[in-house]
């Protein structure tokens, strides 16, 4: 243990917060300086060249990660009849319609993500100060509103993420844990990256991934060479 936590420092004192690093290169040095003593999250950090003030500026969406997240998601749908079944059997964790959200209302809220058919919107948008501010309320812009609740449930469970650019217009997203493998994290962060470049508003000019960063829990960030991911035209 001594050895491992004097090879972590020599790592950090070696380590230049400037540099930008292809994302391999980066994952390696989130993983070399990490010094918990407990699986980290590991996660991204990219500024867009957005206005989210605008509406046709806002990036936002959901996709399911090729390797996960590493965290137990625990899920539940407000359905009724065959689509609460149907929601049961993908694996939801609770299912339900005026029943569940008489629960929630009381202050059943052991679930980290809320997935609805269409027509329980009336009674999901009743519990929207208790959903929203614990960003928990489904919405069909990330496919959490949806008729088919068996597919959103696997999708949950598989490691499915929302990002939302922030008003600082950065998006911050989990993409593993170090005890993922380097390869397996450089796949998530690549497939995140590419989901937002393909939703860069039309309306958004100029330089659009202007930094992206990727850090452990309680790590330091570590820069990524934007070049790497899109056309020198597009970054800084």
């Amino acid at each position: 243990m001594a050895r491992e936590t004097k090879n972590r420092k020599l790592a950090l004192a070696k380590f230049d917060r400037e540099k930008r690093h292809a994302v391999p290169d980066a994952i390696g040095h989130v993983k070399a300086i990490a010094t918990a003593k407990f699986d980290e999250s590991v996660d991204l950090a990219v500024r867009l060249g957005v206005n989210p003030k605008h509406a046709d500026q806002m990036v936002r969406g959901a996709l399911v990660l090729p390797h996960g997240t590493g965290k137990t998601v625990r899920v539940a749908v407000f359905a009724r009849g065959d689509k609460e079944r149907e929601a049961l059997d993908a694996g939801a964790d609770f299912a339900g319609s005026d029943d569940l959200a008489k629960k929630v209302q009381e202050g059943m809220l052991d679930f980290d993500v809320c997935i609805a058919t269409p027509d329980l919107m009336g009674t999901v948008g009743k519990l929207g100060r208790i959903l929203g501010p614990r960003g928990l309320m489904p919405n069909p812009k990330v496919g959490t509103v949806t008729p088919d609740v068996a597919r959103a449930v696997r999708e949950a469970k598989a490691g499915k993420v929302e990002y939302r650019v922030d008003k600082a217009g950065v998006v911050h997203c989990r993409i593993g844990r170090l005890s993922f493998t380097p390869d397996k994290l450089t796949e998530n962060a690549m497939a995140l990256l590419g989901e937002l470049v393909q939703k860069k508003p039309s309306t958004a000019k100029g330089i659009y991934l202007k930094s992206i960063t990727v850090s452990s829990t309680m790590g330091p960030g570590v820069r990524i060479d934007p070049g790497q991911v899109v056309t020198k035209e597009e970054v800084a």
